[in-house]
């Protein structure tokens, strides 16, 4: 991840002067390689450092989480990572991660625990709201209402249950909420679950991504917020295979923040 213009530091180097952050930002392999959902590790790192939050990343010591290869099947390269993180955090002690990838999220909160790996961790979206509750960052004055959609993503939604905390941030960093319709725990599926994000999908009388992008121009909101890379890469394809609203923006929840807050 670009780094050069940004104050972030790795746990090596931390460990190195003697001491452990508050919080581990887990980049995961999205928010490190590709460049879109870099832009998203770049604003969450941002929002971080204005809140005054400590934090460190792991730099080339962080190995993917292993979820896209158990969702597809492959139970020993997942352990064989799991347990190869799992080191790694335990090593320097971790005790609270926060991760922008719910897939990350999910498998470290809830999968990690049975290999040995029990950490606090909290998606960024409950950070942020958490951040803006306590006055760490603060809406510009008289930042101009925006109208959006709000999408929610699998391993935040159903898998979670968490939908309110994302639509109270949006609230709170005043924007208007138009609502699919199918949200919530009736929300469609973006389309990139359970692995399917590296493989060609069913044939079908309509890509599941297209789908759901129509029914968020269906809402003529300004634009889509997501919380995950995977969604957001699938619903930005999908608007641009729609040719119904190539003037609507995806956003992820982070970026949606970072430019409506004074610094």
């Amino acid at each position: 991840m670009e780094n050069s213009k940004i104050d972030i530091k790795t746990m090596s180097q931390l460990a190195a002067e003697g001491r452990k952050p508050d919080y581990l930002f887990w980049v995961g392999c999205s928010g490190s390689y590709d460049p879109r959902a870099q832009k998203i590790s770049v604003a969450l790192v941002k929002l971080l450092n204005a809140a005054g939050v400590d934090f460190a990343i792991l730099g080339d010591e962080e190995a993917c989480t292993g979820d896209p290869a158990r969702r597809a099947g492959n139970e020993f390269l997942f352990q064989m990572l799991a347990q190869q993180n799992i080191g790694t955090l335990n090593q320097y002690g971790v005790t609270r991660i926060v991760a922008s990838c719910p897939h990350c999220f999910n498998t470290l909160k809830n999968e990690y625990p049975d290999l040995g790996g029990h950490y606090e961790v909290i998606h960024h979206t409950q950070l942020i709201k958490q951040l803006l509750e306590d006055g760490k960052i603060k809406v510009k004055y008289g930042t101009d209402k925006l109208t959006v959609t709000y999408h929610d993503s699998c391993y935040m939604g159903r898998v979670n249950n968490v939908y309110e905390v994302p639509r109270e941030v949006l609230n709170l960093v005043n924007v208007e909420l138009k609502e699919m319709s199918r949200s919530r725990s009736n929300g469609l599926c973006c389309g990139a679950g359970g692995a399917q994000m590296f493989k060609e999908d069913e044939p079908g009388d309509k890509r599941i991504n297209v789908e759901r992008a129509e029914e968020a121009a269906a809402t003529e909101a300004n634009a889509v917020v997501a919380n995950c890379p995977f969604c957001m890469t699938m619903l930005t394809d999908g608007l641009q295979a729609t040719n119904k609203r190539d003037d609507m923006m995806v956003y992820d929840l982070s970026e949606l923040v970072l430019n409506r807050i004074e610094f």
